[in-house]
């Protein structure tokens, strides 16, 4: 069997970057669409046993499978554009979740949901979509991590607030780091509190740093979506899935 993850996010949210740190490659991943056809984004050209046929691809089907060569075992959907406020692309997406959630056919079931929010805009963390996401959308047992990104950019932010208050470059970006953790935190605790007024609230959230760094890390988000599963099966699947060695908590 092989670990289904949605991954959700407006664009520019650092999607593809944690996939392919989770992943540990610089590729793109390769994607099939529904009958495990291999698509080929840059020719738009569906790739059959007998034949090329011609298709047209203005966004990704949410639909299509992005599989990494480095890690087959791990399959990724993308929520493809709902984001951007097509009503059409959100029932898509909702319905995707539903049916996904609950087919009697176990490899098709998404196992989690990685809903990515940037926190290089941290006026506007939380917009529409999200609203319109966790009022709507019953993802049942299926777990959303919400993961905090691009965190990184807070570092300038915190240098220039220490600046602010009269200290030299070299001793604000001396303090900074301090600072910066201060500013993570306290966008976690404003999203985690917008958040859990809706309806659907995500089951836990996770800030993730250093992710532009070839290598990086990616161990506690794996934790946090094992620790999230409520089946041990699938835990142990997510487990075997990374090959790695990822502590359950009991």
């Amino acid at each position: 069997r092989r670990f289904r993850i949605l991954v959700m996010g407006r664009a520019n949210a650092g999607k593809t970057t944690i996939l392919q740190r989770v992943c540990n490659t610089t590729d793109h991943p390769e994607i099939f669409n529904g009958k495990g056809e291999k698509v080929c984004i840059l020719c738009c050209f569906l790739e059959t046993k007998s034949t090329f046929n011609y298709i047209q691809r203005d966004h990704h089907n949410i639909e299509d499978e992005l599989v990494f060569k480095s890690s087959p075992r791990f399959v990724f959907h993308d929520s493809c554009g709902f984001e951007a406020g097509s009503e059409e692309q959100f029932e898509m997406m909702k319905k995707f979740v539903v049916d996904r959630a609950k087919t009697s056919k176990l490899d098709e079931r998404i196992h989690a949901i990685w809903f990515c929010i940037p926190l290089n805009e941290s006026h506007r963390m939380v917009m529409a979509a999200e609203r319109k996401f966790f009022d709507e959308c019953d993802t049942g047992h299926v777990p959303v991590i919400v993961v905090l990104t691009k965190a990184d950019t807070l570092a300038l932010d915190a240098i220039q607030e220490l600046m602010n208050v009269g200290m030299s470059i070299d001793d604000a970006m001396k303090g900074a780091a301090e600072v910066e953790k201060g500013m993570m935190n306290d966008c976690r605790v404003r999203v985690e509190g917008w958040l859990q007024e809706f309806k659907f609230p995500p089951k836990d959230y996770l800030s993730l740093t250093g992710m532009q760094t070839e290598g990086a890390d990616c161990t506690p988000l794996l934790t946090c979506t094992t620790d999230a599963l409520k089946e041990e099966g699938l835990q142990q699947l997510l487990i075997s899935t990374q090959q790695s060695n990822l502590v359950v908590s009991k």
